[in-house]
């Protein structure tokens, strides 16, 4: 299950998927449409991408890095 709260934690968006589907790849949905000044999210959400299209909305991101990325943020 993959799951967008507000700042209360009260659920705005869910989709359920396989457990084999990377968070990564249900973030640009999960987040579509959405005005927030964070995004906090795991480690398994940490691509270029994802903070991209957050910074695009408006949104600061606070996510954690991955152990082996090259780049850091």
């Amino acid at each position: 299950m993959h799951l967008a709260v507000d700042a209360h934690g009260m659920p705005v968006r869910a989709f359920v998927t396989q457990g084999t589907t990377a968070d990564c790849t249900q973030a640009i949905a999960l987040i579509g449409g959405f005005t927030a000044e964070k995004l906090l999210a795991d480690k398994g959400y940490d691509t270029d991408e994802i903070p991209a299209q957050a910074e695009k909305q408006g949104m600061e991101t606070v996510i954690p890095p991955k152990k082996n990325r090259k780049e850091q943020r």
